[in-house]
């Protein structure tokens, strides 16, 4: 027979043990099974319902409870053989053994005693487990309150099972459900019950909040650094401030200090960042190596903008021997880089000073001190016209060039007259390009003049029509497009051999470049054109408007002569081949949810020759299951042919273990370049990692030799134990972005 005493309004008690944001899942939704509580219906917020089968009242402020005693708030459940409660003092005495549950908790135990006044209970003999993520351990005694968890001779683990993997004893664990973390004292880390080390105090994370504590080390061998060991430390200096301090020990090489700030106000964000390496021993003609890095983004108002990007470094190999996650290494350049914006209702203003520091051995670059842009912000409506200005003012320096520094002024007025509709659109554009130059250096007038300008029209016509039919032979009730493009550009012919060269490259001359308006970047040079470019594209799409394949072509054709890049003898100034009659060709298709190809080339169809080709075929199975294969061909690149096939493979073995490796083979030299495995085990409590890496060495010091390299091989060795690790140090999918050619996925619009 089933009582009830009452409804008492007294204070909750608050039990969010061990909250974290990650929910139970993956691997140990099989051993970890949530308990689905739910408060007893009905109940009223800041009220208890007790429920017995026989209870005795003594005097008016008491009573005991006693047969199947069920105590409900609305925030949990016990579940005891007997209690006492005391409704004067707000006392609440269960005995056991007892159950109690809430939204994120499981507690076993053989007694409780609860203030309910002060929202605290105490828990005899319990066993703890989480409900909603990994977690459980035990306790001579369990004492919370709203914020905090004490546990007095206490285990934690996130390990299933009766016999973890791993286990962590200590004297006391402080849980604290604010902050996010836990602190144990005089601690025990146990590894298949074998005590591994003693810890008289560390703190580990019990939900994503930041807290200051030494992050998971790392070890690894290789050739090039010997015995390698990297042991990050984080601090949380703020809410808006942090820090990492990363020592990194490398037998062959010495003790490199990684150190690196973040912030953020109201106005700016940004990261300063060094790398200290006092003395290399494998490099003892240098001097100290460092890295400093400054990124910076200020927002003033909604018209002030700053940007500033700065990278620097003590000798020219230092990305490619040491590495940084501050820049690639495989840059030959790093730009140092500062910019003031102003987006005011009418014009765009910039401010920018740049320059580079060319590794390896380059031509110095020129620097941009300061370089100023002006353009109106959106054109101006004028006899059905849409009117726009740009201008710009450079002033550039090299104390290496010939040219030591000049200052350049740019002025480009243009006219723009569009129509569209539906199935079509015609955009024509006409422009004026004005440059005048200030030039000084080393040099006479048979090379370059002191003062010259450069004035040029240029017209821009360019139509497009936009066809779709519906398709049911390929895909039913599919549709496919069909958009022609035809542009004509003239730009006249003018003699620009006494200008030098800036900032100005030549572009990549792939399907969308065929149709810009110049060849180059910058305006040191514009090249002569009367040309008309053909294009198509064709596109099927699936009855859910998803892109299932396209197909891109087209071709420049030279109304005369004079204009072809052939005759224009650009090779010595920019260092690149021309071809006259260019073809390229773009294709994706992304016929099957699983697989994607995607693929390139650009063809001389007068010499019959191939300029450059890419192709890459992808196949996304399920449980992480990958396999790309990648082809990559140039014909020139610094004077040598690149041609180069590649694969990725990643494949789970089973739930626990999962296989990823790379493997990439210059064909034209018949030798691999990149050699890349890994192996990982991820169970429900702990995961190890054990990778090895075989690239060719690069050393921009000094001269190497194409024909003849030297390989580097490494091993690395990373083990997390869950829950007192962090996931992104053992998240497999990293594994697959290591190394020179790290994996990427083919761009699709509709991914």
């Amino acid at each position: 027979m089933s009582k009830n005493w009452g409804i008492l309004v007294l204070p909750l008690i608050s039990t969010q043990v061990l909250a974290n944001s990650n929910t139970v899942g993956g691997l140990c939704k099989d051993y970890l099974q949530p308990k689905d509580w739910q408060p007893l219906p009905g109940i009223v917020p800041d009220t208890i319902d007790i429920q017995a089968n026989k209870v005795e009242l003594q005097g008016t402020d008491s009573a005991e409870f006693s047969g199947d005693v069920a105590v409900n708030t609305n925030t949990m459940t016990v579940t005891a053989k007997s209690a006492l409660i005391d409704k004067r003092e707000g006392l609440l005495n269960a005995s056991g053994p007892l159950l109690f549950q809430d939204d994120y908790t499981m507690v076993n135990s053989t007694g409780m005693y609860a203030d309910l006044n002060r929202s605290e209970f105490s828990l005899l003999g319990a066993q703890y487990q989480l409900t909603q993520q990994q977690g459980k351990g035990k306790a001579e005694k369990l004492r919370a309150t709203n914020t905090q968890v004490d546990l007095f001779n206490s285990s934690f683990t996130t390990c299933p099972g009766q016999s973890p993997f791993w286990q962590i004893e200590a004297s006391t664990i402080t849980l604290n459900k604010e902050k996010g973390w836990g602190e144990t004292y005089n601690t025990v880390l146990k590894i298949l019950n074998t005590p591994v080390v003693y810890v008289p105090y560390f703190t580990f994370p019990i939900d994503d909040k930041r807290k200051s504590g030494l992050l998971t080390p790392t070890l690894s061998s290789s050739n090039r650094y010997g015995v390698e060991i990297v042991t990050p430390y984080y601090f949380n200096l703020a809410e808006n401030f942090d820090a990492l301090l990363t020592p990194r020990y490398m037998s062959n090489k010495g003790l490199q200090l990684q150190a690196e700030f973040r912030y953020l106000t109201e106005q700016h964000s940004g990261t300063i960042a060094t790398e200290i390496l006092s003395n290399d021993k494998s490099e003892p003609n240098l001097d100290e190596r460092y890295l400093v890095h400054w990124q910076q983004k200020s927002y003033f108002n909604d018209f002030w903008r700053a940007n500033i990007d700065v990278t620097n470094v003590s000798d020219d190999n230092y990305l490619t021997d040491l590495g940084s996650s501050y820049a690639n290494q495989t840059d030959t350049q790093l730009a140092r880089k500062g910019q003031l914006s102003y987006l005011g209702e009418d014009w765009l203003v910039d401010l920018q000073l740049q320059n580079f520091e060319v590794l390896g051995n380059h031509a110095e670059s020129y620097s941009a001190f300061p370089e100023i842009t002006i353009k109106n912000r959106t054109p101006e409506e004028y006899l059905g016209l849409d009117w726009q200005f740009t201008g710009q003012m450079s002033h550039f320096k090299n104390s290496d060039a010939t040219i030591t520094d000049a200052t350049r002024v740019h002025l480009e007025p243009s006219v723009t007259y569009n129509l569209s509709d539906y199935a079509w659109s015609f955009d024509s554009k006409l422009a004026l390009l004005h440059t005048h130059y200030e030039q000084n250096g080393h040099f006479n007038e048979s090379e370059y003049k002191d003062s010259t300008s450069r004035t040029l029209p240029q017209v821009r016509l360019h139509g497009q029509l936009n066809l779709e039919r519906s398709m049911h032979f390929l895909l039913e009730d599919g549709t496919q497009t069909l958009e022609p493009q035809i542009q004509y550009l003239y730009t006249p012919k003018k003699d620009q051999s006494k200008i030098g060269s800036y900032d100005t490259v030549k572009m990549q001359d792939d399907f969308f470049g065929l149709f810009r308006e110049r060849r180059f970047s910058g305006v040191d040079y514009i090249s002569e054109a009367n040309q008309v470019t053909l294009g198509a594209t064709t596109r099927l799409l699936d009855d859910k408007n998803i892109e299932r394949f396209s197909l891109s072509v087209g071709q420049i054709i030279y109304l005369s002569d004079s204009v072809k890049p052939t005759e224009n003898k650009l090779n010595s100034r920019f260092g690149d081949n021309n071809y006259n009659a260019l073809f390229a060709a773009e294709t994706k298709i992304h016929w099957h949810p699983r697989w994607y190809f995607s693929g390139g080339i650009q063809y001389d169809a007068d010499e019959k020759d191939l300029i450059r080709s890419h192709m890459t075929i992808d196949y996304r199975g399920n449980n992480k299951k990958l396999v790309q294969l990648n082809h990559h061909y140039v014909n020139n690149v610094s004077g040598n042919e690149i041609d180069q096939v590649g694969i990725f493979t990643s494949l789970p073995i089973d739930d626990n273990w999962q296989v990823v490796a790379s493997y990439h083979r210059d064909l034209t030299s018949k030798r691999s370049v990149e050699v890349f495995a890994g192996l990982q085990y991820e169970s429900c409590c702990w995961a190890i990692q054990i990778t090895g890496n075989r690239t060719i060495e690069t050393d921009l010091n000094q001269s190497t030799n194409f024909q003849d390299p030297i390989f580097d091989s490494s091993i690395n060795f990373n083990f997390v134990l869950k829950g007192l690790g962090s996931k992104s140090r053992y998240d497999a999918s990293h594994l697959l972005k290591q190394g020179i050619f790290g994996y990427r996925r083919p761009y699709f619009l509709n991914n």
